[in-house]
C-alpha cells in the first residue's frame, strides 16, 4: 500500500478498482477534482483525478482516485505536491476513460469551479480520441451565491469554512473532492437553512438522458515536441516574486462582492478568483495570462465582460486603499502596477481613485446635521477638507488629528493653497505658519477646530468637468466599430460618465453598472448634433 492509499477511507478502498463500480448506487452526483500541470486546459495536462460518488441527497457512496502520467513536466510541485517520481509508471489518462465513464455515467457532475475541471477533462478525452458528451453539471462555487450569500471570497477553503465542512489534504485531488462533496451535502440539506435550488435538483433527471460513448472515435493526439517545449517554458516561468506588503493587504481584504458591485458580471466569478490569486505575488506570468484567457474563454466571457471584470478588481482595490482616507505611496505604486498588469489605460486608475474618494466622502457625509442657527465660526469644515497642525499641545493635537481622520478630514504634513485651515494655539510660529500666511490659509484655534469637527458638513461636490465642444470626440473615449452599414459608436469611460451624472443631478450610486441612457445623455451633452449609440 502506497502513502497515497493510506489517505483513502474504507469506502474508497472498496471502490478503488474497476470492480467497485458494480456497487455504485444508480443516479446521484459525481464530484470531480483534478490536479494539473498548469492552468491552461489547452497546453497543460491532468496529473491526478479523484471522483466521489453520492446519492441524490449528497451522501457519499464511493470514491476513487488515480495519479496520471502527464507525458511531460509535472508543473508546480510546490502547489500540488506531485513530483515526477510520483507519476512514473502511472497510467495515461486515456487508459482510465472506460473506468471513469462508469463512475460518471447517469450522474450530475459536481466541482468547485466546474468549468475549469470539466475543461481539463474534456481536453484529456479529446487528446485520447474520445468525444465527451454534454454533461449536466453543478458548480459549487457558483451555487455558493445561493447557499452562502454573505461571503466575501468563495474559494473552496472559504466555502468549507462557512459551511463547517472539513477540508483535509487541500490541493490533492481526493482531499478537494471530499471537501466539495461535503459542501454539496450541505447545500442539499434543507436543515442547513437554505432550500435546495430547484434547478440544481432538476439536473438529476437530465443526467439520465445523456448518451455515453462506448469507445474512441479517432486516433489519440500524440504529445508533440512543441507541447513539451511549451510546458517546460511555462514551468520555468513559475513565479518567484514576493508581493509588496501593501498589495498583500489589499488582496487579503479583497471581496468578490465588491468586484460584483463594481460591475463585474456574475458569470466571471471563477475568473475573478483566479485573477486575485494570480496577482498575489504582484505579477502575472505569461503562463498565467494564457490561463486567464483560457478561463475567460471557458466561461464564454466576451471582451467587454473581461475588461469589466478587470476594471472591477482595480476599482475594488482602489476603494480598499482609500478606506482609511489616504492612499499611501506604496499602495499607489501597487495600484499602478495592477492597472498595468490588467492592461487598463492609466486614466482608469486616476478616475478609480477619484471615484473611491467620492464614495468615501459620500459615505462619511451621510447623516451629518446642518449648522445651528447660532453658528458664528464662518465657513464650516467639510468632509474631505485638508488641514494642518502646528504649535499645539501634543495630547490635544493627537486627539484632534485622530478625530479628524476618522471623520474624513485629511490631516496633512504641510500647508498649500489647497489647505482649508491651519490649526494652532499661536504658541509656535514656524514654516507652516509662514506658508499659511503666504497662501491666505485660514488659521483656527484648537478649541474652535473641535467645534468645527462637531458640526462637520458634507463634502462639496466637485464642479462639472468642461464638456468637449460640439462635434468634438468625448473625453477619454475610444471609437469602436458597430454593425456594417451603421455609424461608429463612441464608448466613454464609465468613471467619467458616473462623475458627470452625479454632478448634473442624476440619481446614480457610487458603484455598479451605469444604465445605457446615462451614456447616451453624456454623449448628447458632449455633441448635441450627433446621434451616436453609446453602450455601457
Amino acid at each position: 500500500m502506497g502513502l497515497f492509499d493510506k489517505w483513502r477511507s474504507p469506502t474508497a478502498a472498496k471502490h478503488r478498482g474497476a470492480e467497485g463500480t458494480s456497487q455504485l448506487t444508480p443516479g446521484g452526483f459525481t464530484v470531480i477534482d483534478v490536479e494539473t500541470t498548469g492552468l491552461s486546459s489547452r497546453s497543460h495536462r491532468v496529473l491526478e483525478i479523484a471522483v466521489v460518488r453520492t446519492d441524490t441527497a449528497g451522501r457519499v457512496t464511493g470514491e476513487w482516485s488515480r495519479r496520471i502520467d502527464p507525458e511531460g513536466p509535472v508543473g508546480a510541485t510546490h502547489i500540488h505536491g506531485i513530483t515526477s517520481a510520483d507519476v512514473r509508471g502511472a497510467p495515461k489518462f486515456g487508459e482510465l476513460i472506460p473506468h471513469l465513464n462508469q463512475w460518471m455515467q447517469g450522474t450530475v457532475l459536481v466541482a468547485h469551479n466546474a468549468r475549469f475541471d470539466l475543461a481539463f477533462i474534456r481536453s484529456e478525452y479529446s487528446n485520447a480520441g474520445w468525444d465527451l458528451p454534454w454533461l449536466p453539471s453543478l458548480c459549487t462555487l457558483q451555487a455558493s451565491n445561493h447557499y452562502l450569500p454573505a461571503m466575501d471570497r468563495r474559494r473552496l477553503a472559504d466555502c468549507c469554512a462557512a459551511a463547517r465542512v472539513p477540508l483535509r489534504g487541500a490541493h490533492t485531488a481526493l482531499g478537494d473532492a471530499r471537501a466539495t462533496a461535503g459542501l454539496l451535502s450541505h447545500f442539499l440539506d434543507p436543515r442547513a437553512g437554505v432550500k435546495p435550488h430547484p434547478e440544481h435538483l432538476s439536473l438529476l433527471s437530465e443526467a439520465g438522458t445523456v448518451a455515453w460513448p462506448t469507445g474512441p472515435v479517432r486516433q489519440p493526439r500524440p504529445v508533440g515536441a512543441a507541447d513539451q517545449v511549451r510546458a517546460r517554458i511555462q514551468v520555468s516561468q513559475a513565479k518567484k516574486a514576493v508581493a509588496a506588503p501593501a498589495l498583500v493587504q489589499l488582496l487579503a481584504d479583497f471581496s468578490l462582492v465588491d468586484a460584483l458591485d463594481e460591475g463585474a458580471p456574475t458569470s466571471a466569478l471563477p475568473y475573478l478568483e483566479m485573477l486575485a490569486e494570480a496577482l498575489e505575488d504582484g505579477e502575472i506570468t505569461t503562463a498565467e495570462a494564457e490561463a486567464l484567457n483560457e478561463v475567460a474563454a471557458t466561461l464564454q466571457l466576451g471582451d467587454d465582460e473581461k475588461v469589466a471584470a478587470n476594471r472591477s478588481v482595480l476599482l475594488a482595490l482602489s476603494h480598499l486603499a482609500l478606506s482609511d482616507g489616504v492612499v499611501s505611496r506604496a499602495e499607489k505604486a501597487e495600484l499602478v502596477k495592477v492597472s498595468d498588469l490588467l492592461g487598463l489605460p492609466k486614466t482608469v486608475l486616476t478616475h478609480a481613485l477619484d471615484q473611491a474618494e467620492a464614495a468615501r466622502h459620500e459615505r462619511l457625509s451621510a447623516g451629518l446635521q446642518p449648522l445651528p442657527d447660532t453658528w458664528s465660526l464662518g465657513e464650516p469644515l467639510r468632509v474631505g477638507d485638508k488641514v494642518a497642525f502646528t504649535g499645539c499641545d501634543g495630547a490635544v493635537r493627537d486627539r484632534l488629528e485622530t478625530r479628524a481622520d476618522s471623520l474624513g478630514v485629511r490631516v496633512m504634513n504641510s500647508v498649500s493653497a489647497k489647505t482649508a485651515m491651519l490649526v494652532t494655539d499661536g504658541g509656535f510660529s514656524g514654516t507652516k505658519a509662514e506658508a499659511a500666511a503666504k497662501a491666505g490659509c485660514r488659521v483656527v484655534h484648537p478649541d474652535d477646530f473641535q467645534t468645527l469637527l462637531q458640526h462637520l458638513q458634507p463634502a462639496v461636490a466637485r464642479q462639472p468637468k468642461r464638456l468637449p465642444a460640439q462635434g468634438a470626440p468625448l473625453q477619454n473615449a475610444q471609437t469602436v466599430p458597430v454593425e456594417a452599414g451603421g455609424s461608429e459608436a463612441t464608448r466613454a469611460d464609465p468613471a467619467i460618465v458616473r462623475q458627470w451624472a452625479r454632478e448634473n443631478g442624476y440619481a446614480v450610486g457610487t458603484r455598479g453598472r451605469l444604465h445605457q441612457d446615462l451614456f447616451a445623455a453624456y454623449a448628447a451633452q458632449a455633441a448635441p448634433g450627433e446621434h451616436n449609440t453609446v453602450n455601457s
